[in-house]
């Protein structure tokens, strides 16, 4: 029986999106059999980040509404064996698709695969509650900034609310100098979060040229920050690895 783990965040711009796409890419290269799924319904980007744009022919509503199963609607990414991908919809709004229906939906997805990535909606409306049904636990994703750092809080606080007590915070585009100018430390990131930390991100260029040439980062780039989202997705396995 596989975990499905939604990434999510309380506020928009902080690489929500990049961090399914590179962690799903990492677990599918670690040999696990891994679907991402895009539940940002209307905006949907991340078969760019995965490189899958000519790939998102199903989506979300192919499930939900009875259409396709699950291992249908999925399509096998052509570089990385193990990696598949249903696309959100385009022209659907997040309260169209029926939270009972998406639950279902994950726990089809559950027997199937040994991982299942969701990609939340910034922030707490319906699409985040639609992406968080039925999730195992949550990775949400912080800059170092106040405002990140308090909607992660916030986030951590709904999905408790909401029964997922395992989330995991994931500091993303962390630059140390910038850090040290603004007297913030990663301890402070996590203390005022309330979550425990999965990893650090460090502020890469190739993160931005990855995206541009539509090419996941595993297959872009090797240290840096393709070497912290494969850390961080060794410990969502399980491994004991420090920080």
């Amino acid at each position: 029986m596989g975990r499905v783990i939604v990434i999510t965040s309380g506020k928009g711009g902080t690489g929500k999106t990049t961090t399914v796409a590179a962690v799903s890419s990492c677990l599918a290269a670690l040999g696990h059999k891994t679907l991402a799924v895009d539940c940002d319904a209307g905006l949907r980007n991340l078969d760019v980040s995965l490189g899958m744009s000519e790939f998102a022919v199903t989506d979300v509503s192919d499930v939900t509404e009875g259409r396709l199963c699950v291992q249908d609607a999925a399509r096998e990414h052509p570089q990385i064996p193990k990696l598949f991908f249903i696309s959100a919809p385009a022209r659907r709004s997040p309260s169209e698709l029926d939270a009972d229906a998406m639950a279902a939906m994950f726990g089809e997805a559950r027997e199937s695969f040994e991982f299942v990535i969701a990609d939340s909606p910034a922030g707490l409306g319906v699409g985040f509650t639609r992406a968080a049904a039925g999730a195992d636990g949550a990775v949400v994703v912080s800059l170092g900034d106040k405002a990140s750092v308090r909607g992660a809080e916030r986030t951590v606080e709904t999905l408790r609310g909401m029964g997922i007590s395992d989330s995991r915070l994931l500091i993303n585009r962390f630059d140390r100098q910038a850090a040290r100018r603004l007297g913030v430390t990663a301890d402070d990131v996590i203390d005022l979060a309330g979550a425990r930390l999965i990893g650090i991100v460090r502020e890469n260029a190739a993160v931005a040229m990855a995206a541009v040439a539509e090419t996941p980062l595993v297959l872009y780039a090797r240290g840096g920050a393709a070497r912290d989202f494969l850390d961080a997705a060794r410990r969502l396995r399980g491994e004991d690895l420090p920080i």
